[in-house]
């Protein structure tokens, strides 16, 4: 009986020896080597690129996973955001536009949001800025976006996207203005950036996510 317990002991020592032993390791892990610091973290797809997709991208040939963003509503808005902020939520520019998608102040109290300082804090409220204020955007230009989308204005096809992208640098009047003058009336920011700028670069994404909403507000 006393030689089954010393073995049962000695069983047990054994096993919690080695458990042990399996769980250290000497190995460390720098996690600075991990940093993105001075990479370039360019959110823009191409003019040219004719992915319509609505997730991300896969290699049709190999299967395998791509991060590509191609022209879906996720691909819009982030390659939006790199152009207005870089993507970085804590951007404001010369003119006091804050955040990622570099909003003024007038703009977000039409939207609900009257606090500033507490917006620029907050990425979540941001991203929920951005649809509101696209689907407010995209109800004030509804009767636009039926009449003049895939017509050809200044040498570019006229596409939703393109039109939400020129209404959220310029608002959606001088979008409007744009359009019923057939480009002749091209508005441009403090920056020198244009309504047909905007229309050209942001063309061709899928921006059915977005819903007309009049009343649309982020909180």
């Amino acid at each position: 009986m006393v030689k089954n317990i010393a073995s049962y002991a000695t069983l047990t020592l054994t096993i919690l020896a080695l458990l042990y032993v399996s769980f250290q390791s000497n190995e460390t892990i720098d996690l600075s080597k991990y940093s993105t610091e001075g990479l370039v973290l360019n959110y823009t797809v191409s003019i040219d690129a004719q992915e319509v997709n609505n997730s991300l991208v896969y290699n049709d040939e190999d299967n395998s996973f791509s991060p590509y963003l191609g022209k879906s509503f996720v691909g819009f808005k982030e390659a939006l955001a790199f152009k207005e902020s870089g993507g970085d939520y804590s951007s404001v520019n010369t003119y006091g536009y804050l955040g990622k998608y570099q909003f003024g102040t007038e703009t977000l109290k039409m939207i609900g949001i009257n606090n500033p300082a507490s917006f620029l804090k907050n990425p979540r409220l941001q991203e929920k800025a951005f649809i509101a204020n696209a689907a407010r955007n995209k109800w004030i230009l509804r009767r636009d976006i039926k009449n003049f989308v895939g017509k050809r204005i200044n040498g570019i096809i006229v596409t939703e996207s393109g039109v939400l992208a020129a209404a959220h640098l310029a608002g959606p009047g001088s979008v409007k203005k744009y359009l019923r003058s057939y480009g002749l009336d091209n508005f441009a920011d403090g920056y020198g950036t244009t309504v047909h700028y905007y229309m050209k670069r942001f063309s061709g994404y899928d921006t059915s996510f977005v819903k007309p909403n009049k009343r649309a507000k982020a909180i």
